[in-house]
């Protein structure tokens, strides 16, 4: 009975995740857009669907190593808004105190060792981490999130083919939204399926629909069973598509004008808000509460990141070396 209880899905936070990571993407893209503040980043709207079942499946101590496009993996994982806005404008409410911009999140309490800002970078330290925790016989899985382009990268090769050799508690999760930054993945694999990767370094290798939470969450939930239990890792390949550009302020020329119409039309925050409806799990006036409260909370956040300073002169040894240097005046 315990068994499934811990394995038993709770789609009312599913959907509250979606509706954060939506909003809080959405408010990047108006507030920078409209001149309101600046900042760089990488969206990840239309992906949520794969952050949010990770953030219901991954246990708190758990870790996560994500990517520059992370914003969705770190509201998953629990890291406030604030200090995710907070590093992503340069204030000293960010996880680093804002100094280590959009690219370079992280937040070890939560479990987000890492963000990487080089494509592939994240599986060999996800790897050491794992190792890591087998040696130290710790009952804690490490999932690395990356995109499709990461596949094709050596580092990518070696860390699957340690982490199966090893059998680490690790999974890969490979956030598949059909372009390495501007180029589409036919142009780039000679393979169809990402997953079918997994069968060279003889591990489990799972596609789902990545628009899906539970679809994502019940492969997720496998994976970590697996890995916990000393099976080694596995691939799952989360087949999605990312609604905005690479970067912000990239027009997408090309992304054809037809493929992007019908992935706007699937949008996964609104389907899974009518699964829930449809199947009474919520009605409308509670998914309205929750529509509202996301609102709430990003503009709460925003507010309290704007209001706060920037890194003083103070900060620029901080944080570098273990004594800081205290340099003649």
């Amino acid at each position: 009975m315990q068994r499934n209880w811990r394995h038993r899905v709770n789609e009312r936070r599913l959907y509250e995740l979606m509706v954060l990571m939506k909003l809080a993407d959405d408010r990047l893209s108006k507030g920078i857009g409209t001149g309101e503040f600046m900042c760089v980043y990488w969206p990840s709207r239309g992906q949520e669907a794969i952050a949010a079942a990770m953030g219901v499946a991954l246990r708190p101590d758990d870790q996560l190593v994500t990517t520059y496009r992370g914003l969705h993996d770190l509201i998953g994982k629990g890291v406030p808004l604030e200090e995710i806005y907070g590093e992503m404008m340069g204030r000293v409410v960010g996880a680093g105190r804002g100094k280590g911009g959009t690219m370079h999140i992280a937040n070890p309490a939560k479990g987000v060792m890492l963000s990487t800002g080089i494509v592939g970078a994240g599986p060999p330290v996800a790897v050491g981490l794992a190792m890591a925790a087998k040696r130290k016989g710790l009952d804690r899985v490490t999932a690395v999130s990356f995109g499709d382009g990461a596949t094709n990268t050596g580092s990518f090769h070696e860390a699957a083919n340690m982490a199966a050799l090893w059998d680490l508690p690790l999974v890969f999760v490979c956030q598949n939204n059909l372009f390495a930054e501007m180029t589409p993945t036919t142009d780039t694999m000679k393979i169809a399926r990402v997953a079918d990767r997994a069968a060279g370094y003889g591990m489990p290798g799972v596609r789902v629909d990545g628009n899906d939470p539970l679809a994502v969450h019940s492969a997720l939930v496998q994976a970590l069973d697996r890995a916990r239990g000393g099976g080694g890792p596995t691939l799952l390949e989360c087949v999605t598509f990312r609604f905005r550009g690479h970067y912000f302020g990239d027009r997408m020329p090309y992304i054809p004008k037809d493929q992007l119409a019908d992935a706007l039309a699937a949008d996964p925050v609104p389907r899974f808000r009518s699964r829930l409806e449809a199947a009474g799990i919520c009605d409308t006036d509670e998914l309205d509460r929750i529509d509202a409260e996301a609102q709430a909370a990003v503009e709460v956040a925003l507010r309290t990141v704007l209001a706060a300073d920037p890194p003083s002169i103070d900060e620029l040894d901080r944080d570098v070396y273990a004594t800081p240097i205290q340099f003649p005046g």
